[in-house]
């Protein structure tokens, strides 16, 4: 039997405890007023092959996803390997989070951001209130991958890189 810390209530503990589990880094991004806005999301997962569908987790206290959630189009870019300031300036509260990032729009007003290993054109299928976040499931309507890019990885609270073993 293996004992476990006794959960504190304090929210650095179970930041610190949930870093253990390494994930992707995305970018969620679209044209709002002919300008890009967008979000980094490190809580990106796939969830369904049909229909297909993937999930972003967002903090309630984001004030860009009630810009997002109503377009028509997002643009999913699932950073790579040194794209870190990237995910950096998309994760910033102030200033202006498309400084020298490149990325191109779709037709549908989705922001992609250029050199991500994976780009998902998706629309909002359904949101689901989760504590202090929004489940948002994104229904893909278009992909392109580049399965020979190194994603960006976001363990232990920074930015890695996976190694081949």
């Amino acid at each position: 039997m293996v004992d476990l810390d006794p959960l504190t209530g304090e929210p650095e503990q179970l930041r610190s405890a949930y870093s253990c589990f390494p994930s992707g880094v995305t970018a969620v991004c679209a044209l709002s007023g002919g300008r890009p806005r967008g979000i980094a999301a490190s809580s990106f997962t796939p969830v369904s092959l049909n229909p297909p569908l993937v999930s972003v987790c967002v903090q309630n206290t984001s004030t860009t996803w009630p810009r997002l959630r109503t377009l028509p189009r997002l643009g999913v870019s699932v950073l790579g390997a040194g794209q870190d300031t990237t995910a950096t300036r998309l994760a910033a509260k102030h200033g202006d989070r498309f400084a020298d990032v490149p990325w191109q729009a779709t037709p549908d007003g989705g922001v992609l951001v250029h050199q991500a290993v994976l780009w998902l054109d998706c629309s909002v299928h359904s949101e689901v209130s989760a504590g202090d976040h929004i489940v948002a499931l994104l229904q893909v309507h278009g992909l392109r991958s580049h399965p020979d890019r190194v994603p960006l990885v976001f363990h232990g609270s920074r930015f890695r890189q996976l190694v081949e073993v």
